[in-house]
């Protein structure tokens, strides 16, 4: 079997090793369960917002179909300031381009909701302007933007995944970071893998 992750740098695994992002953490522990999944496809770089996710699918040019598919994104949409008037179109662009991947299927879908990075070392870092970031705002708008997520998610009946509230644990569990204070490190990926195997294993498992 195998699992094509859409998305940014949440996705890619940035500061942490290769084995250590969720991708790679949840085909291992799929694996270790007795199934048999092939080596992640990543389709993710770090800074990328959802107009330049769909660029990057649009140049793979993919025609493999998968047998399940994530898709994460939207924080760095948030972080440019972007609405989530605008996002919402964008983003189920891409639910539809998964969707398609994971041929039509919908609980083969999983769309995981944006990490709140307000909570972060780095958000308290003025931005290269200057100007500071309001971790309220932020936290606001990243449930906004999470509120959209799950509403076109809810629309193509496809399955979802809310860490956001994990990811909160950062402010008082600095482990939960990765060395640059922004990212997630190894341990907190640990805990997405693990939930997202979860849901994997139940969809495999009603289809026996």
């Amino acid at each position: 079997m195998r699992i094509l992750f859409l998305g940014d740098s949440y996705t890619i695994g940035e500061q942490v090793k290769e084995d250590e992002s969720f991708p790679y953490r949840l085909v291992s522990i799929l694996n270790e369960r007795g199934y048999k999944f092939l080596r992640p496809k990543v389709v993710a770089k770090t800074g990328w917002t959802t107009d330049e996710l769909q660029f990057a699918i649009d140049e793979e040019k993919i025609t493999t179909q998968f047998d399940f598919v994530t898709l994460l994104i939207g924080v760095n949409n948030q972080y440019r300031g972007r609405k989530v008037e605008d996002y919402i179109p964008e983003f189920e662009a891409l639910l539809k381009l998964a969707l398609h991947f994971a041929g039509g299927k919908q609980k083969r879908v999983i769309v995981i909701s944006i990490p709140d990075w307000g909570v972060t070392p780095f958000a308290s870092l003025p931005r290269e302007n200057g100007e500071l970031n309001d971790k309220a705002k932020i936290a606001k708008e990243i449930d906004a933007y999470n509120d959209a997520n799950k509403a076109v998610a809810k629309k193509y009946g496809v399955n979802y995944l809310y860490i956001t509230k994990g990811t909160r644990e950062a402010e008082t569990q600095p482990e939960l970071l990765a060395a640059d204070g922004l990212h997630p490190s190894g341990k907190e990926y640990l805990r997405w893998a693990q939930q997202l195997a979860e849901i994997i294993e139940v969809i495999i498992n009603d289809q026996e």
